[in-house]
């Protein structure tokens, strides 16, 4: 069985500036990325938004990657022209092809370090729970939300996005720029033995579900009244309770009863109380504070190896 070439992306977002920092090494220096024997195609995934130091220079790249946003002639930002061009050379069908598609990104919340999928494709699930079974990485599974769409890994038959934290917005950082070669090691290390038919998964995966986003409180302009609260932060993957402070403004007035945690009250099923990308800087232009997840352990299904290994066959 032959070994199917993967895509890793670094800078998909131009201020996050570690992984970029790992590619230009690895590009230098082949040897110093334990590949695991696979063909391995290293690419910036915004060259412009990296140069400015921004995570984007007209739209988020890592939204651009809808099928009616590219196959429309009149939308022309620069990152959608980008997500064309990384489609045309490196997708299945490119110039260039890949099968597999890992981006790797940073975060300035405190979740630490964390696999992402969205939606629940069998490749995708073989894949981290093999990750899992190997560092023990949570799984956060985005799936469902209208308003978050078109990321670049849902282009490709299957991939997922290594997400390291917490670090500041163009920091570059040494711990983190070693938990991000580490967790992409042994994603690789996953693919080949998928490749070679030696991979053996876990008996089952835990998986935080994705169930809805959070916005800070707002006046009827539209501006923030309250940030979130000191308590919660740093608190990713760690259940809340009921009534408890989500949010706090200056001042020694109490936490208004609308401010604190009743999952039923915000529009949510009693579950969904694991927050995630809790103050997350990026994300304050689109409206989330933090997300709510639903803790699952899901059994292995017998689809996903072989749908893993299928993908990895030359």
């Amino acid at each position: 069985m032959g070994r199917a070439q993967v895509l890793v992306v670094a800078g998909t977002h131009g201020n996050e500036r570690n992984a970029p920092a790992l590619l230009k090494r690895w590009r230098s220096e082949p040897q110093a990325l334990h590949r695991s024997e696979l063909p391995v195609a290293l690419v910036l995934g915004n060259p412009a938004a990296h140069q400015a130091n921004r995570r984007y220079i007209d739209r988020d790249l890592n939204r651009c990657f809808a099928p009616d946003l590219l196959a429309n002639p009149s939308l022309q930002p620069l990152e959608l022209q980008r997500a064309r061009e990384l489609l045309a050379e490196l997708s299945p069908q490119g110039s260039n092809p890949c099968a597999v598609a890992i981006d790797l990104h940073s975060t300035t919340s405190g979740m630490g370090n964390s696999l992402v999928l969205y939606g629940r494709r069998p490749a995708d699930l073989a894949l981290a729970a093999g990750i899992q079974a190997r560092l023990g990485l949570p799984i956060y599974l985005h799936e469902a939300d209208a308003a978050q769409t078109g990321f670049l890994v849902e282009r490709w038959p299957c991939g997922l996005v290594i997400e390291v934290g917490p670090v500041a917005q163009g920091l570059l950082s040494a711990p983190i720029q070693q938990q991000t070669q580490l967790a992409l090691e042994a994603t690789l290390a996953v693919l080949a033995e998928a490749a070679s038919g030696t991979l053996r998964l876990p008996a089952g995966l835990q998986v935080y579900r994705h169930c809805g986003s959070v916005d800070l409180p707002r006046d009827g302009t539209g501006e923030a009244i309250a940030c979130v609260h000191p308590a919660l932060e740093r608190r990713d993957w760690r259940p809340l309770q009921l009534g408890q402070p989500l949010f706090w403004q200056p001042g020694d007035q109490p936490c208004p009863e609308a401010w604190r945690f009743d999952p039923e009250a915000m529009g949510f099923a009693a579950e969904a109380c694991w927050p995630v990308f809790i103050n997350e800087a990026a994300y304050g232009e689109k409206g989330i504070a933090f997300s709510l997840c639903r803790r699952e352990r899901w059994a292995t299904e017998g689809s996903w190896l072989p749908a893993l290994q299928a993908l990895m066959a030359a």
